[in-house]
């Protein structure tokens, strides 16, 4: 396996030069900026895997948040679940709390559609690309204990540290998103 690259500096807002990052991502800076909300970043290589973010977490000094897009069996109601990263996840204990008979993981079809993001890089932040509210955000209550939420900038080659109550109170309200709390 090769190694995993990780820039030590913690930086106070967006990169300095554009250069190679893609619109979602410099979107999801441009929405937090417009917002006036603060937040750290530190750039990486992609993290395959909530396992691989341990050394991410620990200079971001939160933990990333497991972000799972998930889907009715007709595909016809969709739902962005934010839960621990290292809490497993049953789908029994879901889909009673929110009316589905039945969840499974959405295809990067639709994640591409609706959220416009890709496989690995499922981030709260991508809800600004679902301008139609056709997801519905899920968040597990244990999150909101925590004083900050890790996620990615929908790419998962950086990482944000955001202060919970600035998602909550600033974010989603702007997102026109109102999460439904769940507990998993």
């Amino acid at each position: 396996m090769p190694e995993f690259h990780l820039d030590p500096t913690l930086y106070p807002g967006r990169p300095a030069d554009a250069d190679g990052r893609l619109p979602a991502e410099t979107a999801s800076y441009d929405l937090l900026d417009r917002l006036g909300v603060p937040y750290r970043r530190l750039d990486h290589d992609e993290t395959p895997s909530i396992e691989a973010c341990a050394e991410v977490e620990a200079l971001l000094g939160t933990e990333i948040c497991k972000n799972l897009f998930l889907c009715n069996r007709q595909k016809t109601a969709f739902y962005l679940l934010m839960m621990p990263g290292r809490k497993p996840f049953r789908t029994k204990d879901l889909s009673a709390q929110i009316g589905s008979a039945r969840l499974s993981f959405a295809d990067a079809d639709a994640m591409r559609e609706l959220l416009g993001l890709t496989p690995g890089s499922v981030s709260v932040l991508g809800l600004l690309h679902d301008t139609g509210s056709r997801v519905q955000l899920l968040i597990d209550r244990d999150l909101l204990g925590e004083e900050a939420i890790g996620c990615h900038p929908c790419i998962n080659t950086s990482s944000l540290r955001i202060a919970t109550r600035d998602l909550l109170d600033t974010v989603l309200p702007a997102l026109h998103h109102t999460p439904v709390f769940v507990t998993l």
